[in-house]
This record gives structure tokens, C-alpha cells and sequence, in this order.
């Protein structure tokens, strides 16, 4: 079952935002998260804490939001986010951008003690971009708003060329619904992803694929252990399965223990401002 949840549908053709997404598509990203990621994946900062454009990476914090540079050259984008949720609980106000991409399967907020609440509403997206929770894919249309299942193991891939960009809305605390104005009725249902099985030979084709695996091209060639749950039926974690299995048929102990290392960085355990070294 999939436990992210479709909240509502915005009116997102009523905001004219081509020109803003094109300053997101040309807002420098510093590479906050590139552990988790492979391809063209970024993070943009609207609004956060300080207002500081340099404070990008995600953290609970207390206090009002403020906005940084780049929010305050996107007011159609923030028009929306004010004119449609509350402000009291909203803590960050991101844009993530993904292209040709995909995001290492992961669990949010495991540096904290309390999760908070992520919502994401796409602002131009394609059927080549789709989300996964556990081992469902599916896909979100631009405008809909979708409360993420974020202390599940999730992904996101796109195989697009034009950028997917969907805001990113944190709100302090995770059980307190996030109420939301001026929706539109849905009018299609939750865009499920059917995928077959994988067969014992691709799988044994994947696992085979670690003979190629070094120390120094572990990194990059995790991502086609990723892309597999996305077009064959398997729960996200799956791809660490293959990969410390790959790692194993290596002979080196090293690699194996930096493969285990990275499952538990990304869905067991990881400590605040934790970095993985590759």
C-alpha cells in the first residue's frame, strides 16, 4: 500500500510561472546532496530560517521563515505557496530540480528525533518522472500536492532531458495535518506504475556487472542498481541487496563493507551533518 498520500490539486495554470522556472533552471547548486544522487539532481533554496542563500542544507529549526535571494526572484512561485498553505509550521521552501536522473532510495529525517511533515507539488514534470515508496512507483502530475512518506524508503528517477522541478515544502511536525487552501477536485486517479518481475537472468546479469565494480567506480555504479526498481517490480531496497552481493563476487572485503556502509547511511542510520565518504 502506498502510504504517501495525493492531499489536493492546486489551480497551477492560473500562476504564470515559465519565466521564474527558467531562473531555477539557471540557479547554481552547490552540492549539498551529491551523495545521494546520480545525473542532474539539485536543491534551490526559497526560503529557509536565516535567509542566508549559503544555509541549503535541510534542518528543523525554530523561529519565522525568511526568504533568501533566489525566493525573493520567484514571487509567483511564493504567491502560490502562501495563497494555499499555512506559513506558521513552513520551515524550508525548496525547488528540487531532477534531469536524466535518479535519487539513491532513502529515508528522510533520520538525523532527528522528530520528523516533520514534506509536501511536493511539481511544477513541470513529465510521465519520465516518477517517485517510489517501498516497491510502488508512481508518478505525480504538475499541480497535484503529495504529502511524502519520507520515513519509508523512497526514490525518485527521471529520465527526461527537460528538467523535472517540483516544490519542496517542510513543515514542522509530523502528525499534525497540513491544511490546504483554494484546491481544485481531482480528476484522475493516483497514477500507479505497473512493472513485471525481474527475471533470474537479469538479476544475474546485475549481480555479474560487480566484476567491473573498483574502489574508485563503486559510486557511479550504483546507479543501475537503483534504475532496476523502477522498471522491474522490487521493494527499493532491493538495489543495496544487489549491490553488497555484486560487491561480494568482487573478492574485495573493503568494497563490501563500503556497500553495507551505504545502505546504512541512506535507510538505517546516519548522524546530523554526517557526510558518506565514497
Amino acid at each position: 500500500m502506498l502510504k504517501s498520500q495525493r492531499l489536493a490539486v492546486l489551480p497551477i495554470d492560473s500562476y504564470d510561472l515559465d519565466s521564474e522556472l527558467s531562473v531555477v533552471d539557471g540557479h547554481e547548486y552547490g552540492g549539498e546532496y551529491d551523495t545521494f544522487t546520480f545525473g542532474s539532481w539539485s536543491s534551490h533554496v526559497l526560503a529557509n530560517g536565516t535567509g542566508a542563500d549559503s544555509d541549503t542544507a535541510f534542518r528543523p529549526h525554530e523561529g519565522s521563515l525568511s526568504l533568501t535571494e533566489l525566493g525573493k526572484q520567484l514571487p509567483g512561485i511564493m504567491s502560490m505557496v502562501s495563497s494555499h498553505f499555512p506559513l506558521d509550521r513552513l520551515q524550508w521552501v525548496r525547488i528540487f530540480s531532477l534531469r536524466d536522473g535518479i535519487i539513491a532510495p532513502h529515508v528522510d529525517f533520520l538525523e532527528w528525533a522528530e520528523p516533520g511533515t514534506r509536501v511536493q507539488i511539481p511544477l513541470r514534470t513529465s510521465e519520465e518522472s516518477l517517485h517510489s515508496e517501498n516497491d510502488t512507483v508512481y508518478h505525480i502530475r504538475r499541480g497535484e500536492v503529495w504529502k511524502i512518506h519520507s520515513t519509508d524508503p523512497h526514490s525518485a528517477r527521471s529520465t527526461s532531458k527537460a528538467a523535472r522541478l517540483s516544490v519542496c515544502l517542510d513543515f514542522a511536525d509530523a502528525e499534525e495535518p497540513v491544511e490546504i487552501r483554494g484546491a481544485v477536485p481531482a480528476t484522475e486517479p493516483v497514477r500507479i506504475i505497473e512493472r513485471p518481475e525481474p527475471t533470474a537472468a537479469e538479476i544475474e546479469e546485475l549481480l555479474g556487472s560487480g566484476q567491473n565494480l573498483t574502489p574508485q567506480t563503486m559510486r557511479a555504479g550504483f546507479r543501475r542498481f537503483a534504475e532496476l526498481h523502477f522498471e522491474r517490480q522490487a521493494h527499493a531496497t532491493a538495489a543495496f541487496d544487489w549491490y553488497v552481493e555484486a560487491a561480494r563476487r568482487t573478492g574485495d572485503e573493503d568494497m563490501v563493507a563500503k556497500a553495507q556502509a551505504f545502505r546504512t547511511y541512506c535507510v538505517e542510520k546516519r548522524g546530523d551533518g554526517e557526510a558518506f565518504v565514497w
